[in-house]
């Protein structure tokens, strides 16, 4: 089983011409096998699982929360607040014309979610101003979990990977409601876990829970024999899709290489994730923030792989190790049509990400947790995990904006930057390359990812956004259901 890196520290709004919003009506995407691209499925029968967020080791855990400064005397990195995250991608506009995401319902899937995450809702939105979310719900359609266990690493690892994602969707969507689905299962061997995550995804849509999934999780294409053994996981996206719900995945966190089965070892060469290569999914990669003295944000390609200070703080050595965007091409997906215009990137298979959003360690975002098994106070937190509930939440006030669901996105993601829409924010700096060592006797490696460049690129898609006119463009070039 592959377990991720537990390392805890602890504008106006605008709109676009009629004539874009004509131009980007959502078309399906291809879903065909891609014929020859990436690299060999492994012969494995194991299937690796893992949530991609990571924490400060929890010595570093405080009893008020991180801020700026103190991360930057104590630690020599960047660290950001709530409060930050919404000036980084200027909502203050949409808040004050009471766009808050009222009416959406943002549906968070993890793995035994955690038992205190209403509490630490709670005692995160009183610390920082913020309303409590009109509902908060927890709901367990594949089983009920089972007890809980302080000393299972898996348990705590997914409740730090909860508390993020709750904690991070309410920042964007403050008046959203949120629902938590917690499976029973993670993990362990085979495709053990997906299907337990299948069934609960399937009963959201069914039942008509909520608007937008947000998935802080995934599995190396390579560690599926073949596309037959995937696509049966596949169903709760086609059932999406067929229902108009937003589904978002994060990309991951080791850059253009990937950790295989033992948890430990990494490809050679590059490799992406699923479920966020599913052309059915919007996949959300990672930036680094960047606050100036005047207090403005600039975003580059999120790459911490070479950060020394960064890696003394996270992993007690200097590095290098992986911490970086997931970006490449997909093993089992061909391109949809919604890449068609990005076809000299992305060449005959689908390419990630879509779209990204802040998800730096050095630039990490604080979160309040206390369940069993962790220590009770502030953490840093950070990853793709961070970047796809703040997606989520992006598209929860675009559809309060649009008065419905805005479903499968992509297509109008790429329709919008083949027009320059003024939401949307070109990362141009940065790439997902990262090396490592491991082998013995030990071995230097490098895997060569993919640099930002003008337009869309392999490291962070289409760019991110300035949700003040980026909100509006969604909704109005999204087709409703």
């Amino acid at each position: 089983m592959r377990k991720k890196r537990t390392i805890t520290v602890a504008a106006g709004a605008g709109a676009l011409a009629a004539t874009l919003v004509t131009a980007a009506a959502t078309a399906a995407p291809a879903m065909s096998v891609a014929a020859g691209t990436g690299h060999a499925a492994s012969a494995a029968a194991d299937v690796a699982i893992n949530p991609d967020a990571h924490q400060l080791p929890q010595a570093r855990t405080l009893s008020t929360p991180w801020t700026t400064a103190l991360c930057e005397s104590q630690l020599k990195i960047a660290c950001y607040g709530p409060d930050q995250i919404q000036a980084a991608y200027n909502e203050a506009p949409l808040f004050s014309k009471g766009i808050t995401g009222k009416g959406a319902t943002i549906v968070i899937v993890d793995s035994f979610g955690s038992p205190t995450i209403k509490s630490d809702l709670s005692t995160f939105d009183k610390q920082f101003g913020f309303p409590d979310p009109p509902s908060l719900k927890v709901i367990t359609p594949a089983g009920k979990p089972p007890a809980w266990d302080p000393n299972s690493s898996d348990m705590t690892g997914w409740a730090g990977e909860t508390t993020l994602d709750v904690e991070y969707a309410h920042t964007i969507a403050p008046g959203a409601n949120i629902v938590l689905v917690e499976t029973p299962v993670a993990e362990t061997e085979g495709v053990t876990g997906f299907p337990e995550i299948v069934k609960a995804e399937k009963y959201v849509v069914d039942h008509h829970i909520g608007d937008v999934i947000s998935q802080s999780f995934g599995a190396t294409e390579e560690t599926f024999t073949s596309y037959q053994q995937l696509e049966p996981l596949r169903a709760a996206y086609k059932d999406a899709y067929a229902h108009g719900v937003t589904v978002v995945a994060s990309t991951g966190d080791d850059g253009a290489a990937n950790v295989k089965l033992d948890g430990s070892t990494y490809y050679l060469s590059p490799v992406t994730g699923w479920p966020a290569t599913d052309p059915l999914v919007t996949a959300v990669g990672g930036t680094q923030l960047k606050e100036s003295s005047a207090g403005a944000f600039s975003s580059v390609t999120w790459n911490d792989t070479y950060d020394v200070p960064l890696q003394q703080a996270f992993t007690g050595t200097n590095g290098p190790n992986p911490f970086s965007t997931g970006g490449g091409v997909s093993e089992f997906f061909s391109r949809p049509d919604y890449q068609n215009g990005v076809a000299r990137v992305t060449g005959q298979a689908r390419g990630i990400p879509d779209i990204s959003l802040s998800g730096a360690c050095d630039g990490a975002v604080t979160t309040y947790s206390s369940y069993p098994g962790g220590v009770t106070g502030w953490h840093l937190t950070c990853g793709t995990s961070e970047a796809a509930p703040l997606f989520s939440g992006i598209v929860a006030l675009a559809d309060q904006v649009a008065h419905h669901r805005l479903g499968l996105v992509n297509p109008t993601l790429y329709q919008l930057a083949q027009f320059h829409a003024p939401g949307l924010v070109d990362v141009t700096k940065g790439n997902n390359t990262v090396s490592f060592t491991q082998g013995s006797p030990s071995k230097l490696y490098t895997v060569h990812g993919y640099p930002a460049k003008p337009g869309y690129d392999l490291s962070t898609g289409v760019g991110t956004v300035n949700a003040a006119y980026f909100v509006p463009e969604l909704a109005q070039g999204s087709s409703g259901y």
